[in-house]
Order: structure tokens, then sequence, then C-alpha cells
């Protein structure tokens, strides 16, 4: 664990804004707020311009919008954009469909470390589950309950954290839904892919250059625990191309793309 560094908690939407509401209400009762909140939306509709707003009369954290229109799946432009504006160290990533649990957070900053990016875990949420939620609210999720899976990744244990959390070169595995990184790693490596259009596996090519930049992937368990709301799949069209991108990455052990966070014009 480093001292406390500054934090930004990164949310990703796209026309989901029952969702967020919660995503965002979760924020509220975290036991360590971060420092801001950066929105990145793939060109939501007004109803989430509106979600977002009432969350910020409900708050002091600076919560920062970053929009641009709806030209199909560009999530990570969008993202790569979000993070221009935030100066925190260190930032914390979950999808608008993510809700916390209350230590999420501070789990996170506990097992920030440099050298690593952090790939956390989710709780998978079936759809009854998910529709009550959104009708009544969230309310802490009994790991016995009925309706969810990934059943393991609801247990917040964390004097045994420690003994499961694994150290390795792996990429292949990263979740952009629960994920942490420090933003000058993230700048070393030119952030997200904007060649990678469309659903899929932008996560892993992204970490497939933090390792070929040097970084392992630390793997934690029984900590960070966060629900994933039941939604029906994106089109996955592009999925082949953008996993033959990186596999490309990979094998190559490419650790900066030009079209990212810095556009470089070709010459």
């Amino acid at each position: 664990m480093v001292e406390r560094v500054s934090v930004a908690l990164l949310v990703t939407t796209y026309n989901w804004p029952e969702a967020l509401k919660l995503v965002l209400d979760s924020v509220l009762v975290q036991t360590v707020l971060p420092d801001e909140v950066i929105i990145a939306d793939d060109g939501s509709g007004e109803a989430t311009r509106q979600v977002i707003e009432a969350f910020r009369r409900k708050t002091n954290i600076p919560v920062k919008h970053f929009w641009h229109p709806d030209e199909g799946f560009r999530k990570t432009q969008i993202i790569n954009q979000a993070i221009t504006g935030t100066e925190s160290e260190y930032i914390i990533e979950i999808d608008g469909d993510i809700v916390m649990h209350e230590l999420f957070i501070s789990d996170h900053l506990k097992e920030a470390e440099r050298g690593y990016y952090i790939r956390g875990s989710r709780v998978l949420l079936m759809e009854e589950i998910t529709r009550d939620y959104l009708k009544n609210g969230f309310r802490p999720v009994s790991s016995f309950r009925r309706g969810i899976r990934n059943r393991f990744n609801s247990l917040r244990l964390p004097f045994f954290a420690p003994l499961v959390i694994r150290r390795t070169k792996r990429s292949r595995n990263w979740i952009g839904c629960n994920c942490a990184f420090w933003k000058d790693d993230f700048l070393r490596v030119n952030g997200y892919n904007n060649e990678l259009r469309g659903w899929g596996h932008e996560d892993i090519e992204l970490a497939a250059r933090f390792i070929n930049s040097g970084l392992l992937q630390k793997k934690i368990k029984l900590k960070a625990v966060c629900y994933h709301l039941h939604h029906p799949y994106n089109s996955r069209a592009q999925e082949n191309i953008n996993y033959r991108v990186y596999l490309d990455t990979l094998n190559r052990k490419i650790a900066y793309c030009r079209n990212g966070y810095y556009c470089h014009e070709a010459v």
C-alpha cells in the first residue's frame, strides 16, 4: 500500500440513466470518497445529464461530465477525453452499471502499488434482482441470496485477501468494469487505443501494453466488491477484429499506441 494519493473515480456510461443513478448513489456511501468523479459518456441523452446534475446537488465532490455525440461505440475515445480532465494520481475505473460496496474505494486505495495495475472482480446480478434494485433502490446483497452469480466475488474478507492476491503478466483476463491504474502509467502507454471501435477487448489491449511497458497485473479478491447489473449484450460485430489487434499488441510487445490519449498524425 502507498500513502494516500489523490484518486479519481472514472465511470463510463451510455444511455442507461436508471443504472447510473444507482452507481452514483453508491458513491455517496463510500467510507473513503474519491477526490473527483469523472463521467465518460459515450453519447447519452438528456435523461443521463439530468441524473448527473441531480448527483452534483447531493455532493461536494467535484463531478466532471465528458460527453461526445452518439456515433456508435466509441468508449476508448471518451475515456481518453475524460482522463484529460483529471490531475489525480490514481484512477479507479468502473462501468455505469457497477454498484459499489461501501468499502470499494477504500479497498482499492489500500491495494494501490507502484509497478502494478489492478484487476478486480464483480458479482453478476440476474435480471429479477436487477429489476428490483432499479425500482426500489440498491440494498446490501447477501452472499446467499438467490439471483446472483459469481457468488465468491460477493465475499469481502480482507484478512484472507492477501492469500489470494495474484501478481502476474496476464492481460487477457482484465476487466474494465472494475480496475485501477496510475495515471502516469496510463499516459506512458498512450491510454486506450482509439482504433478499437465497437464492443470488445479494448480493456485487455490496454492491459497488454501495460505488461509490455514493464508493469505486472495485481489481481485482487475478497476486497473491492461490486455488483454488475444485468443487461442485454452489446453488439459484438467488431469483437474478432479487436481481438486480433490485442493479439498483435501482445505478440509484438507493443507498449505504445499511436492513436490514443495523444493522437499522432501519420507521416
